[in-house]
């Protein structure tokens, strides 16, 4: 007799967090466009996780749950909605001598137009240009229809198109 969990043995909370705990957080700074929200983000759900760990970590894919997680954490942060700085992207690794200055201002620019995109629409491309997620798993982790995210997602990439300018506007 199945219980529906899964064949393997549940890993331990400990476990999980050692292995994903990366991943969670790129996503969160994805989402969030700065690694303190990233890491609060993290922190918060990692918490909720915590406490219902026996159900979550039985189940088949306990990453693609926390990742859910994440996602409507993100989306559902009040807070945010006061704070208006723009989030800049923070080298981790000492830069080569190439362009340097060319490149940060480029990732500068990239997080200062999907930090304007309403939040639905930026978890959207996070999800799929990110994640690689197809429009289905996308609308599972929203808890909306795949048209749904389909009308995000080509909404926030016209925004994105418009805020950019062509070279002609440039000079």
């Amino acid at each position: 007799m199945t219980t529906g969990r899964s064949h393997q043995a549940a890993v331990s909370f400990d476990e999980f967090v050692v292995s994903n705990e990366r991943r969670l957080l790129r996503l969160g700074l994805m989402l969030s466009g700065g690694v303190h929200s990233a890491e609060d983000l993290v922190q918060t759900v990692l918490a909720r996780a915590h406490r219902r760990w026996d159900r979550i970590g039985s189940l088949e894919h306990p990453e693609a749950y926390l990742r859910t997680m994440v996602v409507n954490e993100f989306l559902s942060w009040r807070r945010r909605l006061k704070n208006r700085e723009l989030p800049m992207a923070e080298l981790i690794e000492p830069p080569p001598v190439d362009d340097v200055s060319g490149r940060q201002a480029q990732r500068d620019a990239a997080w200062r137009l999907l930090a304007q995109l309403p939040r639905q629409q930026r978890a959207v491309l996070v999800l799929r240009f990110y994640e690689d997620l197809p429009n289905d798993e996308i609308a599972a982790v929203l808890g909306c229809s795949a048209s749904t995210v389909r009308s995000n997602a080509a909404r926030g990439l016209a925004s994105l198109r418009a805020a950019v300018p062509t070279p002609n506007e440039e000079m």
